[in-house]
């Protein structure tokens, strides 16, 4: 599992994906998206701008990321 060290609020979905490396560019992002291929905390995530926040765990292709904070 892999952790996302949130410095913000939330951080929307398809901004996580590129910035993790698992999507190439937004467009790719959002097409990861719009299949169905993304699950945030266990479900089906369809909403590309879904805001992630601390203790949320996003998978995709079999991989985890967990959200925690940086405090």
């Amino acid at each position: 599992m892999r952790e996302f060290i949130l410095d913000s609020e939330y951080i929307e979905l398809v901004k996580l994906l590129k910035l993790i490396g698992i999507a190439e560019t937004g467009g790719h992002a959002k097409m990861l998206v719009g299949q169905g291929e993304v699950l945030l905390n266990g479900e089906p995530e369809y909403r590309k701008r879904a805001k992630l926040r601390m203790g949320d765990q996003v998978e995709v292709f079999g991989e985890q990321i967990q959200i925690r904070s940086a405090e």
